[in-house]
């Protein structure tokens, strides 16, 4: 690179610098007393739905989870029952 591109860049870097760090020290975010009602009901209302969304959820991944659950365990004991059956006839004279 020549000597003016790398002029241009460091010209471009410290300017993009300087507004970064103006941007940061300006804090433009209202505080909680600054916001609108309307505006609050709102949050309030979406994480209220969001919550019972996810609740929901969960409750239908634990149900689905138990019946898979007792599936496997179902076909486990009958595997154990057919082999201790296996084993029995085999014990018989």
């Amino acid at each position: 690179m020549d000597a003016a591109k790398l002029a241009r860049a460091d010209t471009v870097n410290a300017e993009l610098d300087r507004l970064i760090s103006k941007r940061a020290s300006q804090d433009t975010r209202p505080g909680p007393d600054e916001l609108e009602p309307g505006y609050v009901e709102s949050v309030r209302r979406h994480n209220a739905r969001r919550s019972e969304e996810m609740r929901a959820a969960w409750c239908e991944y634990h149900q689905l989870q138990a019946e898979r659950l007792e599936n496997v365990a179902a076909a486990l004991a009958a595997g154990h029952r057919a082999t201790a059956a296996r084993l029995r006839e085999k014990a018989s004279p």
